[in-house]
């Protein structure tokens, strides 16, 4: 992948927009072919807390049904995470309705169980004798291995929470559990003519082991054996990859029935590791095998659902301490390694939680170049131990390893010989490394050569360390080279993924051309007269960009050269045309162009004076009205005295102070239509208000009158 973002990086340096799909399918080709020979793998880390706390999110302080919520609080408790949230209140009572509930079925009362075993939910009320009781019912007239499942797993949990359970007939029902095996070492669901499922003898082994737990008497051993030769049968079948990854699968008829291979693998190892801790004596499973099945869960990474990573976690668990083999993982801190910061190669041997190994060794059995041609550059290289950090380490300066690609082949050997049979560490383990370095970029040469022969016109020596412009001219009868040496930190010649120059005309009309090595030398000619065409006989300026770059080249560049004037011939007439150039998708955030209006001419306005003039001539009628209110001497002799009347009065003169009012307000600052409607609600009002006034004077007056 290292290789892949290189290439892609470099492509889009170049900015080959029109190649850039046939390059990036390359690289990823390219990509599939360099993957490393081993599968990275790395032990539980950080990161798969942090993916836990993501995906398990309770919603109102449950996880939903008891099964999820139980696959919830399992994967938090084996990470120590169990304490992050606090759904005790909710669960427990979905718990204690599960256990008291009769139409409760086998499955959800398993769940219950092992939520209550997480949680220590107060369910003193709960009768468990009389769940004993209903478990045992179900489970000897069960006739299919989900009803063996659920029983046996129900009353393994009643049992371990400190309440006698006894199984009267335990061989019986070993018997019928064992009665729906194949002869492959799978297990069918029920004897109804069920197809045999890998699945499902993961379910049959761990309920068998539970029958050993809870049997009164000791079980048949001779059906133990048959048992644990039926587990070498089913791991006889376990499919692989070419990196000693190991899993199990199984072939669906129907789409609804599908299970996939991290499930199935998960269900094994919970039977094949329960079975181990109940029977006697050790199964005969070899330690790669588990080891293989430990890379499994290991090379998924981090999954992206919440389910994926129970079975992930879980099954992990259960080979991190079990009967058979622990198996120890050999993972590299660091892929990518700088000869020139002196980088040092370290290996990690730990257990698939990260717990430190048993004293062991590790030897770097052999070393191969990517151009070694099956020679290996280094031999039986004891790898040093740092306690303080518990990790093996390897000083690469002194190995005269070069620049490149590297198969690094791993052997652990245990110190003590009980620890032989205790944990699984796989033999040989092979990685892919890349050994980074700087790269001497020497006898750089640029040359303008005459069609006669070769002869150099012109010839420019070029730095390419270094950012350098030369500016060159030629015609369509010469020729362009380029040629220049790349040679590693040991003085080999290299040879790096991508090495192309790249011709720009000033129309942005771009040519690629690849360049080759021969004889230690990287050399490009080109005959400007073959390439009039096209070069769609464009004449002008064309930079000159060179790129070099390389997954182990820490000084990979794109740089322009320069430029070279071509003169080209006039096209012919029906000459092919330049391809249209794409529209840069950045402009339309760029500056727009920008608008130049011409606004109108002010129209003429009378001089100020006279505006001023007729501005005092409007305020003449104010001042004529008020001098008329003062000479007919105004008085309050006749206002209302009642009440009602009194508030007509009140109203209307109101009423006409408001209309002065939006008078003035009109000539600050309102316009004419907001001023319109405000005196549409004032002129009515002040008519009703005037008339109720006006007709109670005239009644007074009347009144005065004929007194």
């Amino acid at each position: 992948m290292h290789l892949l973002f290189q290439f892609l990086r470099i492509i889009d340096l170049a900015g080959m927009s029109r190649y850039r799909w046939i390059l990036a399918l390359l690289a990823i080709f390219y990509s599939s072919l360099s993957i490393c020979t081993a599968s990275i793998v790395r032990p539980i880390s950080d990161s798969h807390r942090s993916a836990a706390l993501e995906l398990f999110v309770p919603v109102d302080e449950s996880f939903g049904s008891l099964e999820n919520t139980y696959e919830a609080l399992r994967t938090l408790e084996i990470l120590g995470l169990e304490k992050t949230y606090d759904i005790s209140r909710a669960t427990c009572k979905a718990v204690l309705e599960t256990l008291g509930s009769s139409p409760s079925t086998t499955k959800d009362l398993f769940y219950a169980l092992k939520v209550n075993g997480i949680l220590k939910c107060q369910i003193e009320a709960i009768n468990f004798e009389g769940i004993a009781s209903n478990m045992l019912a179900v489970l000897k007239n069960a006739n299919s291995l989900p009803d063996f499942y659920y029983s046996i797993g129900s009353l393994l949990l009643i049992k371990k929470h400190g309440f006698k359970v006894i199984l009267p007939d335990s061989d019986g029902a070993f018997h019928s559990i064992k009665a729906l095996s194949q002869s492959d070492g799978r297990w069918r669901y029920d004897s109804n003519g069920a197809e045999s499922s890998t699945y499902a003898a993961g379910m049959a082994l761990e309920a068998l082991a539970g029958i050993v737990f809870l049997a009164d008497s000791e079980v048949d051993q001779s059906m133990i054996g048959v048992v644990k030769n039926d587990i070498v049968k089913l791991f006889d079948i376990i499919k692989s990859y070419n990196d000693g990854t190991l899993y199990f699968n199984d072939k669906y008829v129907h789409s609804s029935d599908y299970k996939s291979p991290l499930e199935i693998s998960a269900a094994v190892v919970r039977g094949v590791t329960s079975f181990a801790e109940v029977s006697s004596g050790k199964l005969n499973i070899p330690g790669n095998k588990i080891l293989g099945l430990a890379k499994f869960f290991l090379s998924i990474g981090v999954p992206g659902s919440s389910k994926d990573l129970f079975h992930q976690i879980e099954s992990l668990s259960c080979l991190e301490n079990n009967r058979i083999y622990i198996p120890l993982v050999i993972s590299l801190p660091g892929t990518v390694l700088s000869l020139t910061s002196r980088d040092q190669l370290k290996v990690d041997v730990t257990t698939v939680f990260g717990a430190a190994a048993p004293p062991l060794s590790v030897k770097l059995v052999q070393a191969f170049n990517s151009n070694s041609e099956g020679k290996p550059i280094i031999e039986n290289q004891e790898l040093h131990f740092d306690k303080e950090n518990s990790i093996h380490y390897l000083d690469i300066a002194s190995l005269k390893m070069d620049a490149g690609k590297y198969k690094l082949i791993f052997e652990v050997s245990l110190h003590n010989l009980e620890d032989e049979s205790k944990y699984a560490t796989g033999g040989l383990t092979s990685f892919s490394a890349f050994f980074t370095g700087s790269i001497k970029i020497d006898k750089g040469e640029l040359a303008i050569l005459n069609s006669d022969g070769g002869s150099a016109e012109t010839i420019e020596k070029l730095d390419l360390s270094k950012d350098s412009f030369l500016s060159l001219s030629a015609n369509h009868l010469q020729k362009f080279r380029l040629s220049f040496q790349l040679t590693t930190p040991l003085g080999h010649t290299f040879k790096p993924h991508q090495v192309f120059l790249k011709l720009r005309h000033e129309t942005k009309v771009e040519h690629l051309f690849v360049i080759d090595s021969s004889a230690r030398q990287y050399k490009l000619i080109l005959d400007f007269l073959g390439l009039v065409e096209k070069f769609y006989y464009l004449s002008g300026k064309y930079d000159i960009e060179l790129t070099v770059g390389d997954a182990t080249m820490e000084n990979s560049f794109l740089r322009t050269l320069g430029f070279v004037e071509l003169d080209l011939p006039e096209p012919p007439e029906k000459a092919a045309q330049p391809p249209p150039q794409p529209a840069d998708p950045y402009l339309r955030y760029g500056p727009k162009e920008e608008i130049i209006h011409i606004f109108r001419a002010p129209e003429k306005r009378p001089p100020k004076e006279l505006s001023l003039a007729f501005l005092a001539l409007t305020f003449l009628p104010l001042i004529g009205f008020i001098i008329g209110l003062i000479r007919l001497g105004v008085n309050l002799k006749f206002f209302p005295s009642s009440p009602g009347p009194a508030a007509f009065s009140i109203l209307f003169h109101a009423g006409i102070a408001a209309v002065l009012l939006l008078y003035g307000l009109f000539w600050l600052k309102l316009d004419l239509f907001t001023a319109l409607k405000a005196l549409c609600f004032l002129g009515p009002f002040l008519v009703f208000v005037g008339h109720r006034t006006l007709s109670h004077l005239a009644s007074t007056s009347a009144k005065l009158k004929s007194s």
